[in-house]
């Protein structure tokens, strides 16, 4: 185990490496050299928000005559979501894309955008996180920790996923130690849904779930087919209790160093590109249902009120300032 951990440090420091160089090419006749910003991401290159990035990373270097690109360094080999944020923190990579609910580690109020039942669609969702005149103060906060959001992404609808049987009611979750990302307000939300919230790095779940340590988990269909999750918890059931965005997150001090035009150009790519990703989200969520269906996933529906009814009191729980109350009320009012 010791030797394992050995390469994997090697390895990630031989990526650094890479990436430092590809940042530091020399232009000719004195021209100012290009720079490659280096992007940190734990699932693989044919995810939907790596695929968006690839886009934006094309369009970029075109738009800024090749002066500007994105690297991105999929399926953690820069480090876990957790270990990537204080990467950007510290300067040492440029972004990162990393869970909503990781956030609130730095400003608990972030967990306002992470409610369970809270949007009813993907759209609903995106179009609230990205409107600044809603949630840019709550973003601006984070400025205080070094961590800038540059746009927020759709990371699917996450449902719960058992090696136990099928669940369709908060009973049937009893006793489960289920999965979630680590934050307060994830173990809560499957308190109240009737689990056990076992925080955990991604890259655990699998040997946790096979190894008896976890009876499941909760994602998206995506995680659950491409992670194999299928093969060791079978049974996924429709609880749509989550759409917990993902961000992509900077260091204040690469934005700054940007001149205006750039991000200007950045931006608006930015913004196309979370159009970009919830289609193709939406698309390898089918081929994810139909792959897991062909090994052995049994997919079945819920009593989903009973799900939302049993989570409402998380709401009350986290929305206590005015600039919660307001973000949360802003929310409520753009349904359709």
């Amino acid at each position: 185990m010791q030797g394992r951990r050995m390469l994997g440090a090697l390895s990630v420091a031989a990526v650094m490496t890479i990436g430092l160089a590809s940042c530091s090419g020399a232009g000719g006749d004195g021209e100012q050299p290009a720079t490659t910003f280096r992007v940190a991401f734990n699932q693989d290159a044919e995810h939907p928000q790596a695929q968006a990035l690839a886009q934006l990373s094309e369009e970029l270097e075109s738009r800024t005559d090749g002066q500007y690109s994105l690297e991105l360094y999929t399926d953690e080999t820069l480090g876990d979501q957790a270990e990537t944020i204080e990467q950007v923190q510290s300067g040492t990579i440029d972004f990162a894309i990393v869970a909503g609910s990781l956030l609130e580690n730095f400003e608990p109020d972030m967990s306002v955008v992470n409610l369970p039942y809270l949007y009813e669609s993907p759209e609903h969702q995106m179009s609230v996180l990205n409107d600044r005149e809603i949630v840019g103060e709550l973003y601006d906060a984070l400025l205080d920790d070094n961590i800038q959001v540059m746009t927020a992404y759709h990371g699917g609808v996450r449902n719960v996923y058992s090696s136990v049987g099928p669940v369709q009611s908060p009973a049937d979750l009893g006793g489960q130690k289920i999965r979630v990302i680590g934050s307060d307000t994830n173990v809560r939300m499957m308190e109240l849904m009737g689990g056990v919230g076992t925080p955990m790095a991604q890259g655990e779940v699998y040997t946790a779930i096979q190894s008896g340590v976890l009876d499941g988990a909760e994602n998206n269909e995506l995680i659950f087919s491409t992670l194999s999750h299928d093969e060791i918890a079978p049974y996924y059931s429709r609880t749509q209790h989550l759409m917990m965005p993902d961000y992509l997150i900077a260091s204040p001090a690469v934005w700054s160093g940007l001149d205006e035009e750039t991000q200007s150009i950045f931006q608006e790519l930015l913004t196309a590109s979370t159009d970009s990703e919830l289609e193709l989200f939406s698309t390898a969520v089918d081929e994810a249902v139909a792959a897991a269906e062909e090994a052995g996933a049994e997919f079945n529906d819920v009593d989903v009120e009973a799900f939302r009814e049993a989570v409402l009191p998380l709401h009350e729980e986290r929305v206590t300032t005015e600039m919660t109350q307001s973000i949360y009320d802003a929310i409520e009012a753009a349904r359709g």
